[in-house]
Parts: C-alpha cells; sequence; structure tokens
C-alpha cells in the first residue's frame, strides 16, 4: 500500500510539473529611454496575436520606433512610427506586415497594466501597433454588437516605468496629438527564456 502511494504521488507531481511547464507563456523585454518593460504573452487565447507580435520582435521590427501617443490616465500607444528631428511629425515604420484577425473575444479584458493591439475602425486591421492600458479600459472589451480590441498579455515588471511613462509631457506635432515632447523610444524588444535574461 506505501509503495501505491508513493507511486501515485510521483505521477501526481510529474502532472504538476507537467502543467506548470505547459502554462509557461512567452515573456518579452521592452527596453525603452525610460527603463525596461517585461511582458508576458498569453498565446492560448491570443495565438495569432503572438505570433504576429513576436514576428516582429525577432524580425528587430520594434527597434528604434516611439511610444506617439501617451495619454495619461489612459494608454500609451506605439510600435509603428519613428522619430526623426527633421520632421514635423513622427514617421511611419517601413516592412508592415498583412494585417491580422481580431482576437478580441478571447476573455482578456482591457484591465491596467495588460497590453493590447491598436488598430483603426476596422475591426481586422491590426498589425504592429500595441497599447499598454494605464487604467482599466473595459470600454475597449468586445461587446455583442461591435468589436474591442486584442488583449494579448500582461506587464509583469517594469510597471514604475509604464506609469512614468504615462506622465510624460505631450504635445501636438503634424496631425498627431498626445505625442511625448521628448520621444520615448523602443530601443530594441529582447524575447526572455528562464536560462537567460
Amino acid at each position: 500500500m506505501t509503495s501505491y502511494l508513493v507511486r501515485l504521488a510521483a505521477i501526481g507531481a510529474s502532472l504538476i510539473a507537467i502543467q506548470a511547464a505547459a502554462a509557461e507563456y512567452p515573456k518579452v523585454r521592452i527596453e525603452t529611454t525610460a527603463g525596461d518593460i517585461l511582458v508576458e504573452l498569453d498565446d492560448e487565447r491570443a495565438p495569432l496575436t503572438v505570433l504576429n507580435f513576436m514576428q516582429y520582435v525577432e524580425d528587430g521590427f520594434y527597434e528604434d520606433t516611439i511610444f506617439h501617443r501617451v495619454v495619461n490616465g489612459f494608454v500609451i500607444q506605439g510600435g509603428g512610427y519613428t522619430n526623426d528631428p527633421d520632421k514635423d511629425e513622427p514617421q511611419p515604420r517601413e516592412g508592415l506586415r498583412p494585417a491580422i484577425p481580431n482576437e478580441a473575444g478571447n476573455g482578456l479584458s482591457n484591465q491596467r497594466m495588460t497590453i493590447a493591439m491598436a488598430r483603426t475602425n476596422e475591426p481586422h486591421s491590426a498589425d504592429s501597433q500595441f497599447y499598454i492600458n494605464l487604467a482599466d479600459n473595459v470600454a475597449l472589451d468586445p461587446k455583442p454588437t461591435r468589436w474591442g480590441y486584442a488583449v494579448f498579455g500582461v506587464v509583469t515588471e517594469g510597471i514604475d516605468v509604464v506609469d512614468a511613462i504615462g506622465h510624460t509631457a505631450t504635445t501636438i506635432k503634424g496631425g498627431f496629438q498626445n505625442v511625448p515632447a521628448a520621444p520615448v523610444i523602443i530601443e530594441r524588444m529582447v524575447v526572455v527564456t528562464d536560462d537567460a535574461d
């Protein structure tokens, strides 16, 4: 009987370890001029969105892009524009891939410190741009009569950095409102593994 219980406990421990390993989500460190932000991505609930984001990360697309929209108490948005000091407004980053399907109905909500895909009024128009919620913005979640904005992860480290960016002084630059007066640049994004950060 004792050996049976020992074997049963060992099987249970193995199953717990397998489940814990399966629950590992991809992590990306967003290195900015304001500090680092670590995000954990939910590739189970938003597989297409995470795949799209990770491809942009691995391609180096986000290097030298800016947070071009900062609305205190709402969101910080980036991933689609660069700062050219010789131009009067942010410049679009070249190299966009096709837009992805909207995964807003995945059960994840636009809560404070979640990361989600920005898009136009067209529901399936998200490409590279993302935003981080500075507050609980459930008005951005889907409703039965309209599409929402797809959440695909959460900030796990660097919350103070996100909040600091959210308090950045902003201005109008060309056709853009709420642009940080001093650019907040995404220097690079790095996929983080447990073995090496």
